[in-house]
């Protein structure tokens, strides 16, 4: 017993649900044949009590007429043998025959403590009169029936519990095999399900058809294996998830910028690692404060916190701030921060915190001071410069025209600048102009702007003036304090300066004019002898004006990089091919526009000022020649011009070679262009550098041929290169037959010399096949391009070259 009770738990531990569906099996079973064998049984009972009620009633209809003649008779043997007869039947115990009047005879025994059954007749005889002659009393035992029904409820129990026991365990086996066992091994897969363990699918073992997969245990099967996909899912959703925000938490951790993020209630939630390194705050410490506290710490200033109570409200409506806030660090040191505020809000769109984004900008704002002075002051001199000049220039008229007072404007410029540059070096010329700037400034009252235009030359604003005599006395003071010598290198050197004026509203009402006519009659002061000063009069011709203010430009322009090259390209005229270009001088000032060379190469050479840009433009274009060399991978010559004025000066062989080992460009790749007009030139000077320059590989061209003298007996005498034929001539060449026998016998004259032949401004497709004809070496005109600005001219050169290529 004791072991059948240990199995019966580990059974009932082992499988709890099988275990209840026995129990509940034999419940049921149990009830339900207690219930039929109940009913079974009184059946029968009831069966066995009608058969003994049908054997008394037998009794009284077969003995009733026999026993009533027996006692008629008075046959006592008779009756007793009826009466023997009837108690030995079946469950009959006793007998009791009451013979009228008073007599009875009694046979058997009455059970003690058992249920009978009693049945009663009368005995009448039937004569002619009926006569009652007594009553049987017969008394049957149901002990058998008990006992039958004892015997039967025993066998009916025992059979009954074996048929449920049995069903029971057939039951439970079936069930096991069945349902349980896969159910233990589903709880024992979702008992080890992890995170971890989520690739292995939950598989059952059973035959995996379609009918146990459309049952429960199949539906469960596939339910639970579509959790675990979905589990994959969102394990991998989750790590990709968890990855961005660790990727962005350390993103936002060591951004280069601060980060601050602050509740709905705007107090601080989180500050990485570049706040603290910023302000020297730790995070735990500014945790809970207000983002205004941070302006100056520990004092919640009424400006901080109006600051940021505009900040809330823009957020609020706009969704964004942003702007400069000159904090402070926690040791107290102030710095600009520049920040940008932005809500933070959840898929509903509510806003759930605020995120602060600063990034130190002190030395951003150091560089713009600093940038803001250099845009408007003089670096050399601490002047204001021409902007701001012009900036008080127009404040001051403005100030005028209120207050109906004159404004005096002066141009200055100080006399023979150059020439102390060139001998006393670029430093003494620095110190030169320091010294008149204060000298200047030193003339004039607290109102009044002197400011430093470029070079040499400085502007001086007079406002509030009560008449045009006011502005002259100034000028005169300016020169007596230069009539006090300049201490330059440790000697002393006297310089002088011009001064033009002119004054609102007299001369003009607007600052542009004024200052050209200040610039104008600056000119007139030099003209006059310099060291003195010139008011503007109308008579000072437009002529003459433009000249000046183009002169004073020009004095300008290499250091305002105005000029610029364009090129135009130089081709074989059999093939097309580009062989060389020419660079074309270009002059774009601010005031005057884009400036053709036939206006200002005059008058450069005429001020002196061709030497600089001459050389300038040699240079520009060896480095543009190098450059397409290194882009093309082919060597593309470069055609410069070059003025008389330039041959005169003594070191033009040895700037022109030092540009060319500067800029690393082969001498032969180099062609300079001169005039007729310096070939007639023929001094010694002049051959001794073209020898130079040819010995060097330098080659020499006639540009322009055609337009001067008779220059042919000196062709022979220089050793040219190339012979360029004007542009005038090529025009007309398929138009009048003169200029194109002109051409022709250029082009044999110069073959004959040696010489290559270069045709300009060639613009019409017939002029090309003439000039094919004729065998001129090289083509350049619009025909081919106009001249180009660089980048212009380095597309043309690649289309050209795949043109061809094709």
């Amino acid at each position: 017993m004791p072991k059948f009770a240990t199995r019966l738990k580990r059974f009932r531990a082992a499988s709890p649900l099988s275990f209840r569906l026995v129990a509940w099996i034999l419940l049921f079973s149990s009830a339900f044949s207690l219930l039929a064998a109940g009913v079974q049984i009184y059946s029968d009972y009831r069966e066995d009590l009608a058969k003994i009620e049908q054997r008394l009633r037998v009794i009284e209809s077969g003995y009733s007429s026999s026993l009533a003649q027996s006692l008629w008779a008075l046959d006592q043997k008779h009756l007793q043998t009826q009466m023997d007869g009837i108690i030995s039947l079946p469950d009959i115990e006793h007998l009791r025959l009451r013979i009228e009047p008073d007599a009875e005879i009694v046979m058997g025994d009455l059970p003690r403590g058992a249920d009978t059954l009693t049945h009663q007749f009368g005995l009448t005889y039937q004569g002619d009169t009926e006569f009652q002659l007594g009553e049987l009393t017969i008394t049957a035992s149901l002990q058998r029936v008990y006992d039958e029904l004892r015997r039967r409820v025993g066998y009916i129990l025992a059979t009954q519990f074996l048929t449920v026991l049995f069903v029971s365990i057939l039951v439970l086996w079936i069930f096991r095999h069945l349902v349980t066992r896969h159910l233990a091994d589903m709880a024992d897969y979702t008992r080890d399900l992890s995170l971890r363990n989520l690739s292995r699918p939950l598989e059952l073992n059973r035959p995996n058809t379609p009918a146990y997969q459309r049952d429960e245990l199949g539906m469960v099967t596939d339910a639970i294996n579509q959790m675990r996909e979905r589990l994959t899912d969102d394990v991998a959703r989750r790590e990709r998830d968890e990855a961005e925000i660790r990727k962005f938490s350390k993103a936002i951790d060591q951004s280069p910028s601060s980060v601050i993020i602050c509740d709905r209630q705007w107090r601080i939630e989180y500050a990485n690692r570049k706040f603290s390194q910023l302000t020297g705050h730790n995070s735990s410490d500014i945790t809970g404060q207000p983002p205004s506290s941070l302006i100056n710490p520990g004092v919640e200033s009424n400006e901080a916190r109006q600051l940021w109570k505009s900040i809330r409200l823009q957020v609020q409506r706009v969704g964004v701030w942003q702007g400069e806030v000159n904090s402070c660090r926690k040791n107290g040191e102030r710095y600009w921060e520049q920040l940008v505020v932005t809500p933070i809000k959840d898929n509903s769109g509510e806003t759930t915190g605020y995120l602060i984004l600063g990034e130190d900008i002190s030395i951003r704002k150091r560089y713009e001071q600093q940038l803001l002075r250099q845009a408007n002051y003089d670096i050399l001199t601490g002047l204001p410069n021409r902007m701001l000049a012009l900036d008080r220039l127009k404040l001051a008229l403005a100030q005028a025209r209120r207050d109906e007072t004159q404004v005096g404007v002066m141009f200055l410029d100080l006399d023979n600048f150059k020439h102390i540059n060139d001998t006393l070096g670029h430093d003494a010329g620095d110190t030169l102009l320091i010294e008149a700037a204060r000298r200047i400034s030193s003339c004039l009252r607290g109102t009044s702007t002197v400011a430093r235009l470029g070079g040499d030359e400085f502007l001086v604003v007079l406002p509030g003036l009560k008449g045009p005599d006011a502005a002259c006395q100034v000028a005169d003071r300016i020169l007596t304090t230069f009539a006090t010598p300049f201490m330059l290198s440790g000697q002393e050197v006297f310089v002088t300066t011009s001064i033009g004026i002119a004054t609102f509203p007299n001369d003009s009402d607007n600052s542009g004019t004024l200052l050209q006519h200040a610039d104008a009659a600056m000119y007139e002061a030099k003209h006059q002898g310099k060291s003195s000063y010139a008011r503007f009069t109308p008579e000072m011709t437009e002529v003459s004006h433009e000249r000046l203010q183009m002169e004073s430009h020009m004095r300008k322009a290499l250091e305002l990089k105005e000029f610029r090259l364009h090129f135009q390209p130089i081709v074989d005229t059999a093939s097309g091919q580009l062989v060389a270009a020419e660079a074309l001088i270009r002059w774009d000032n601010p005031a005057m526009g884009t400036v053709m060379p036939d206006r200002f190469i005059p008058l450069a050479e005429e001020t002196g000022l061709i030497i600089p840009i001459g050389e300038w433009a040699v240079l520009e274009a060896c480095k543009a020649a190098r450059s397409w060399q290194a882009m093309t991978g082919r060597e593309i010559s470069i055609a410069v011009n070059v003025s008389p004025r330039q041959f005169r000066d003594p070191a033009f062989t040895e700037k022109v070679m030092r540009i060319l080992d500067e800029t690393g460009l082969r001498p032969g790749l180099l062609e300079l262009e001169i005039t007729e007009r310096l070939i007639l030139d023929n001094s010694i000077e002049t051959a001794d550098i073209l020898k130079q320059l040819d010995r060097a590989g330098i080659l020499l061209s006639v540009d322009d041929f055609g337009t001067g003298y008779s220059a042919l007996s000196y062709l022979k005498s220089y050793p040219f290169d190339t012979l360029k034929i004007d542009k005038s001539f090529i025009q007309d060449v398929l138009k009048e037959n003169e200029d194109a026998s002109l051409v022709r016998a250029i082009i044999n004259m110069a073959h004959s010399l040696g010489l290559k032949v270069v045709a300009e401004g060639v613009e019409e497709e017939q002029q090309t096949h003439f000039l094919k004809a004729e065998h001129c070496d090289f083509s350049q005109g619009y025909f081919y391009s106009r001249p180009l600005p660089e980048t212009d001219f380095i597309h043309w050169l690649e289309t050209n070259d795949r043109a061809l290529s094709r």
